[in-house]
């Protein structure tokens, strides 16, 4: 990818660039905590998005997309992001530069990745952070990885349309090579934790169905926490928001709460304890603790959460069956995507052809499987 992107904004524009890399990420455990400033666990990727830029002493700036073979063309003092384009990302970041007081001259770019479509490994945050990283190093900007992440999550805010939290531009930033984040939602702080993994990997499965209920049920479920926080702030007056709540609480809430609510938030409570947990177990090399709390965290999205659905729900408990798996769960929003699964080195093969068959048999549709490794995050090239 990086001889490809170079050459071809070489034949595109004749200078050689600079070439900035965002990784992609996976979150390890913490789903639907990041909104009630909770604790989420995400790690950078090998796979993700390549910049490639360089001034061109105009007042326009030229963009060439790889992946979808595409120029675009905007002027400085006068342009208009375009919900739903691919080059809104780099016109909502430039715009957010400019008002933030950074002078940005005219550029050529070239942008290309390797991120499968529709995989969950955030390629929006990945695109973002690389444009960033790419105007900060080529106008000497000096911007901070915590900056360029905050700016990615407001672009996507103001330009792309999506409310999305900071986990996946700040995972993108400030990734580790063998670490995975221990990433407090409310302070925009993390620790930086051990990965090993010995005989096992991370592999994704990615179902290859997105169902319409993801948005809506979303916000839902976001009114559905901000409302409990609501009402529990009656008994709980220093609360600020679900993750203040200890989860030796529960049985107090749960009588507090009417029977609509009560899940939801239990599912918030429960998971930033897993997140604990669970980097608690990494630490110690207790993979086998890992895993149990990867099946805990699906058990409460699909059960008490409910934003799993019927295909995630057979990917999560058929691995669960099979030898050399010690977790699987679903990962991301939910309502489709990819599950997480943390599987035997030697029992991989045996993995994909069980789940592959298996799911095909069940659903008609081919799975994808994606290994993933845990690798640094955004950097200049």
């Amino acid at each position: 990818m990086l001889d490809n992107i170079t050459q071809t904004f070489q034949s595109h524009f004749s200078t050689t660039p600079l070439i900035a890399f965002a990784p992609g990420r996976i979150n390890l455990i913490g789903e639907h905590t990041d909104y009630q400033e909770g604790f989420v666990f995400p790690a950078a990727v090998e796979k993700g998005i390549w910049v490639a830029i360089q001034t061109n002493d105009l007042d326009v700036c030229q963009l060439y997309s790889l992946d979808f073979d595409q120029e675009f063309k905007f002027e400085l003092d006068a342009f208009s992001p375009k919900k739903g384009h691919w080059a809104t990302y780099v016109m909502g970041m430039v715009a957010l530069l400019k008002q933030a007081g950074y002078s940005i001259s005219g550029f050529d770019m070239v942008i290309g990745g390797n991120i499968p479509v529709g995989s969950g490994l955030s390629s929006s945050a990945a695109l973002s952070v690389a444009i960033g990283t790419a105007i900060s190093g080529l106008f000497d900007f000096k911007i901070s990885k915590k900056s360029i992440a905050l700016y990615a999550q407001k672009s996507e805010h103001l330009f792309a349309g999506v409310k999305c939290g900071i986990m996946d531009p700040y995972a993108s930033a400030f990734g580790k090579k063998d670490r995975a984040l221990l990433l407090d939602c409310r302070s925009n702080t993390h620790v930086e934790i051990p990965v090993e993994l010995g005989d096992y990997s991370l592999i994704l499965v990615n179902s290859k169905v997105k169902h319409s209920l993801a948005d809506s049920a979303y916000n839902q479920r976001r009114e559905a926490c901000e409302e409990s926080v609501r009402i529990l702030q009656e008994s709980f007056p220093g609360i600020v928001t679900l993750r203040d709540i200890p989860d030796t609480e529960l049985g107090k809430i749960g009588s507090i709460l009417p029977a609509a609510l009560f899940p939801k938030a239990k599912h918030v409570i429960t998971e930033c304890g897993r997140v604990h947990d669970a980097a608690k177990a990494l630490k110690t090399g207790d993979l086998t603790g890992f895993g149990i709390l990867l099946k805990a965290s699906h058990q409460s999205l699909s059960n008490d959460f409910e934003v799993s659905c019927t295909e995630l729900d057979f990917l999560a408990e058929k691995s669960w069956d099979l030898k050399g798996v010690l977790g699987s769960r679903m990962m991301g929003g939910g309502f489709g995507g990819c599950t997480i699964n943390l599987v035997k080195n030697s029992e991989l093969d045996s993995f994909k052809s069980q789940i592959g068959d298996s799911y095909l048999d069940k659903f008609g549709i081919k799975t994808e499987f994606i290994p993933v490794r845990i690798s640094d995050g955004a950097q200049l090239v």
